[in-house]
């Protein structure tokens, strides 16, 4: 019964699927995943990284009968049972003639498939790869050009004018640069084994030709080598990501954390991946390479760039890490410091056994890192040089799975992160994930499973479970609690908190799925006393409530219903606000062109019950705008792929406010109550 209601569900995705295509019909249900994997973080930089590449994958599908383990774990959404079951039905049954063969696998479910859709294909049996040679890579290589231009058509107050002699006074009252935002991204890319990358960019507001600067802000270069030989398992020239273990000594990736996929909180990535992002500040500049032995893989990694940063004298105070030169003290702060870093990887790999280890050293040349001294800030990192070391470790069969690090500092503090999944039956999975984060602990590059945004200063435990009882039904939880040992900033002593999420979703049909979700989360922050001024720790809470609703009333028309409600608290405030919205989605099969629209009404008390927009935008572009207040938000984005190279994606934004006639603060203060935005983008594939 299960099987044949997939059956009639997956219908809708694959319809009109050509075998020998790498064209599949459009899905944006994994655009709905990084939507919720972006309520939980505020590092927007990573969540578009995150969600250029998926757009990358989906444009460049896996063969399916071709594709390794290695390269569906680059997929976030599954889940290391359902990789392990697909590539044992490949060998059982041999090779799959249609998507259709997906509903057979056991633990694929109506929702694990029209996630999977996008990034695979069926295509002719595999052949040899194509020798290295200049015919091949002029012939047979792929070329991308994209051209980006955002623009807001209100002036804000940074683009105001002003008497030469109030801005030789004041400055930083003006933006240096013209209210646009423009890149530029160049790709070559033979086989996925040698990838060539350019990246131009400037952001509203910075210099690109006038008397300040002339060009663009941030540029970047890579060179990419991947499967070489036997040995040279990969080669990074240029700009890089790298990641290894659990995050507790690097990671340039999004760290996996409180998602609706609760029981995917592991990071799977090892080794060295391109940098071909406008994020200026989470990537290494230099050279690295893998080479493999048999189940060894040793990495070795170099970088050297420079970084944005406050000084006195040869002080570091702060970090400037918005990639942001709009104003005359933003260029004095502009790549000053140069850090350096050395570091390698060991590893041993087998499908049950993966065990690895990490050394990482980075100096900061001349400059001495040193922040004014603060009670919450007493064990930040202070020097100039620093180092970590990481032991991570993966054991596993088919249904229980250890994973884990445990890592080092250059001052002894050690931080700890261990899991234990289990997944007796396809349908049901739980995760138990603890972490120990050692106030002191310093690690510059450490990006893990955590509720702050370092790895330092944290307890916790969390729990998560996903049980599909119905083929139609799948309830997903989680609890988080967890500690913090010393004071942060805004909270003048150790403090703790909790969080719980529940949703069930539900498939009626083949046409309709919706979710309910509810959301708690209490955290303590500093409040003074009316009485007798004492500062005091206070909880407050914040829940959410969301309701999601998809139908499609044709194979190129569908639908998309929303409602979210917010509620929080604080001593004796309260607060809350609701947003209601319809997305409306033709993809026409017939013709090479497509569009959303977008239509929210809003209303929330103040800016902490603002609630998040969930609205498509141009292509290899995520943005997820929060509002607060009342008013309106309408948006239309298109895609016409002109030519068969030549493709145009376009958004246009409004959001009309009720209850103001000044938009946004500082020098980002638009004078009115309305705002429009343009995003454009065009490719051309040659």
């Amino acid at each position: 019964m299960k099987q044949m209601f997939i059956s009639l569900s997956i219908i809708l995705f694959i319809n009109g699927y050509k075998a020998n295509s790498q064209q599949v019909v459009s899905v944006d249900k994994w655009v709905e995943y990084v939507e919720e994997m972006a309520l939980e973080t505020e590092d927007e930089e990573q969540i578009e990284s995150l969600y250029a590449d998926l757009s990358y994958r989906a444009e460049h599908p896996f063969e399916l009968n071709e594709v390794t383990a290695e390269q569906l774990r680059q997929l976030p959404f599954l889940s290391d049972l359902q990789i392990q079951n697909l590539l044992e039905h490949r060998k059982r049954y041999g090779r799959m003639l249609t998507l259709y063969e997906l509903k057979n696998i056991d633990s694929f479910d109506f929702e694990t498939i029209s996630l999977l859709l996008p990034f695979v294909y069926i295509g002719e049996k595999g052949v040899d790869k194509r020798p290295i040679t200049v015919k091949n890579l002029l012939k047979q290589g792929s070329n991308n050009l994209q051209i980006r231009y955002d623009r807001c058509f209100q002036q804000k107050k940074g683009y105001g004018s002003y008497p030469d002699s109030v801005l030789q006074q004041y400055p930083n009252r003006k933006y240096l640069g013209e209210p646009f935002y423009h890149s530029i991204r160049y790709s070559y890319n033979f086989d996925e084994r040698i990838q060539l990358g350019l990246v131009a960019e400037k952001d509203a507001g910075e210099p690109f030709w006038n008397a300040h600067h002339k060009g663009y802000d941030y540029y970047s270069a890579h060179l990419f080598l991947k499967d070489v030989n036997k040995w040279l398992k990969s080669l990074a020239v240029g700009d890089y990501k790298v990641s290894f273990g659990q995050g507790l000594v690097i990671s340039h990736d999004f760290s996996p954390s409180r998602n609706a996929v609760v029981s995917q909180a592991e990071r799977r990535r090892n080794g060295f991946r391109r940098h071909f992002s406008t994020n200026e500040y989470d990537f290494f500049r230099g050279v690295a390479a893998t080479f493999s032995w048999k189940h060894f893989d040793f990495s070795l990694l170099y970088s050297r760039r420079k970084l944005d940063a406050s000084l006195d004298s040869t002080f570091i105070t702060s970090l400037k890490t918005d990639g942001l030169h709009r104003l005359q003290r933003d260029r004095e702060k502009m790549r000053n410091v140069i850090l350096q870093t050395y570091g390698g990887n060991l590893r041993y790999a087998t499908p049950n056994l993966c065990v690895g280890l990490t050394g990482l050293f980075y100096s900061f040349g001349n400059h001495v890192v040193q922040p004014d001294l603060k009670p919450y800030n007493r064990f930040y990192f202070r020097g100039n040089s620093n180092w970590n070391i990481g032991v991570d470790y993966l054991l596993k069969n088919k249904s229980i799975k250890f994973y884990g690090e445990t890592a080092v500092s250059r001052n002894g503090a050690v931080a700890s992160l261990n899991a234990l999944q289990l997944t007796p039956v396809s349908y049901f999975s739980f995760l138990l994930l603890g972490r120990y984060y050692d106030k002191r602990y310093q690690a510059f590059y450490g990006n893990a499973f955590s509720q702050g945004s370092v790895v330092q200063n944290e307890q916790g435990v969390y729990m998560g479970l996903q049980w599909t009882p119905f083929a139609r039904w799948k309830l997903s939880a989680y609890a988080d609690w967890f500690r913090f040992a010393w004071l942060k900033y805004g909270v003048d002593a150790p403090s703790s908190g909790k969080e719980y999420m529940i949703q069930m979703d539900y498939v009626p049909s083949s046409s309709v799925s919706l979710y309910v979700r509810y959301k708690y989360k209490q955290k303590e922050k500093n409040e003074q006393q009316e009485e007798d001024l004492q500062t005091v720790l206070l909880p407050y809470s914040q829940q959410r409530l969301r309701a999601q609703m998809l139908y499609a009333l044709t194979p190129a028309f569908s639908m998309r219903t929303s409602a979210d409600g917010i509620f929080y608290k604080e001593s004796e405030q309260k607060s809350k606000g609701w947003m209601v919205a319809q997305t409306v989605s033709w993809k026409p099969l017939s013709i090479p062109f497509q569009t959303d629209l977008y239509a929210a009404l809003f209303q929330t008390d103040d800016y902490q019950t603002r609630i998040y927009s969930y609205e498509k935008n141009i292509l290899y572009a995520f943005n997820m705008p929060s509002f607060y207040g009342k008013g309106i938000r309408l948006a239309v984005s298109v895609r016409w792929d002109m030519l068969k190279q030549l493709s145009l994606s376009a958004k246009w934004g409004y959001t009309h406010y009720t209850d103001r006639d000044v938009i946004g603060t500082d020098l980002e203060e638009i004078t009115g109550n309305k705002k429009m935005d343009l995003y454009a983008l065009l490719r051309w594939k040659f």
